[in-house]
């Protein structure tokens, strides 16, 4: 019976020690950092710096279609930050809720149209970033300390005076609050971009490759899509942050 036991439990140890595909691991220090995700975010934020660099260049009065392509994009990310966090205080906000935007949906781009695969590495495959939980983990975090700082920087210590309002009851549950938004928002993202690309790829194996076309368009969509529910809701988190206890 003892054996048995002992068998049993071996091979759950055995089972959970089973790692779920490939990576190429960079060692930094004392970690290990999953190579390829770097290398495709490094790629994102070049194309996006070279972008807006072509794209602020030689400003006219009557602008171009690339100035008046920039200038919409502007004002896209302007209004999802004045909406969410209010016209009076927005304007601090704009870097960060358009950084967001722009690199999550530059991110689901890259993995949903560049061929990738053809790429061939050490150990793994390139993908989007947004493709690894780590990243999408990074981004709600980096949300998390973004709605800290505002509540903080605006109310100072009496920001956590919200967490007893309207009754202090509700302590335990308004804390849970602030570690389920980074969660929630991690794994959306993190399941969407996952699923799209497995469906994509099934659908390639399965079907000539003109079938999955509209597969891609529909997951493009889907990609803008979750790039802007995750800029909006970081907006709106910041926003009700900087709304202050004494406003309710």
């Amino acid at each position: 019976m003892y054996k048995g036991y002992i068998e049993s439990l071996l091979s759950f140890i055995s089972i959970t020690s089973v790692e779920v595909g490939k990576h190429l691991y960079w060692k930094i220090g004392n970690y290990y950092v999953h190579g390829q995700v770097f290398i495709v975010s490094w790629i994102v934020i070049l194309a996006l710096l070279v972008l807006s660099f072509i794209g602020t260049q030689k400003l006219h009065r009557i602008p171009s279609k690339m100035q008046n392509f920039m200038e919409f994009v502007l004002e896209f990310l302007q209004d999802i930050a004045k909406n969410q966090i209010g016209e009076y205080e927005y304007r601090t906000w704009v870097p960060y809720i358009s950084t967001l935007f722009l690199f999550i949906l530059g991110s689901n781009w890259a993995g949903a149209l560049v061929p990738w695969k053809l790429i061939h590495l050490p150990e793994g495959e390139l993908a989007a970033p947004t493709n690894d939980i780590n990243t999408t983990v990074a981004l709600s975090l980096l949300t998390s300390m973004a709605y800290f700082y505002a509540g903080l920087s605006k109310n100072g210590l009496s920001y956590f005076s919200r967490y007893i309002e309207p009754t202090p009851i509700l302590l335990p549950i308004n804390i849970l609050e602030d570690f389920t938004k980074p969660l929630s928002l991690s794994f959306r993202l993190f399941g969407n971009v996952l699923a799209d690309e497995l469906v994509v790829s099934v659908f390639t194996l399965l079907i000539p490759i003109f079938i999955p076309l509209p597969v891609m368009i529909l997951g493009l969509f889907a990609s803008s899509i979750q790039a802007l529910i995750f800029s909006t809701l970081s907006a709106a988190y910041i926003g009700e942050a900087l709304e202050g206890h004494g406003d309710h």
